[in-house]
């Protein structure tokens, strides 16, 4: 079955706390956490205190998405906040041998961000070395932007190159219910949603729409 990672950024800042309790009664399986640094993509969001001070009220996987430029620096920060997963983007780190350690070091997985002009092909290697890979169907940066079909064919082309390894397939962008079953019918593992999780308040209801339990 399909794991859907409600974003952060949907939830309502003035309650966070209730609204992390609240998904992970409604049955979300992994909290997605978009940390934006205003250089690598134009938006500032949260930092890793943000996230540590949720981690006690939680017990969802959380998964750090370095939207930044610098993440070989930031990510000794996002092991110590208690993220389960740091996902930094391709296009960004300049030593993915040196991140893969660092974070496996610590116990914790490590992810791959795609771009959406970014290939499927650029990981060709690096399988051993990651347990995530994130497909970008929108241009990073800021929420409720519209899918690109485009990227359904790289979410194909990935799990043909991970068949028969303990890799992840997640999207992130422009996710609903329609364009949720079309990932994971070329194979996504997981779904990263903001509006289609938080719209209109039921997140339990919203959340078995998009697993297609009905």
């Amino acid at each position: 079955m399909v794991l859907i990672a409600p974003s952060l950024l949907s939830a309502d800042f003035s309650c966070l706390r209730q609204e992390v309790e609240k998904l992970g009664n409604a049955g979300a399986d992994w909290l997605h956490l978009d940390v934006m640094d205003g250089h690598f993509v134009p938006n500032l969001t949260f930092g890793p205190q943000l996230i540590k001070s949720l981690r006690p009220y939680s017990n969802l996987v959380f998964d750090a998405h370095l939207m930044v430029s610098n993440p070989l620096e930031m990510i000794p920060w996002f092991i110590e906040s208690g993220a389960d997963i740091i996902t930094v983007h391709y296009e960004a780190c300049k030593d993915m041998e040196k991140a893969s350690e660092m974070i496996h070091s610590a116990g914790l997985k490590f992810g791959v961000s795609l771009k959406p002009e970014t290939s499927a092909e650029v990981l060709q290697g690096l399988s051993d070395k990651i347990d995530l890979v994130l497909v970008m169907s929108v241009n990073p940066g800021f929420g409720g932007q519209k899918f690109m079909d485009s990227q359904v064919e790289k979410i194909s082309k990935l799990k043909k190159m991970t068949d028969g390894k303990n890799i992840k397939i997640s999207v992130d962008g422009g996710i609903n219910v329609e364009t949720g079953a079309k990932c994971t019918e070329a194979g996504a593992d997981v779904l990263v949603a903001g509006t289609a999780v938080f719209s209109g308040g039921d997140y339990e209801k919203n959340i078995k729409a998009l697993r297609k339990e009905f």
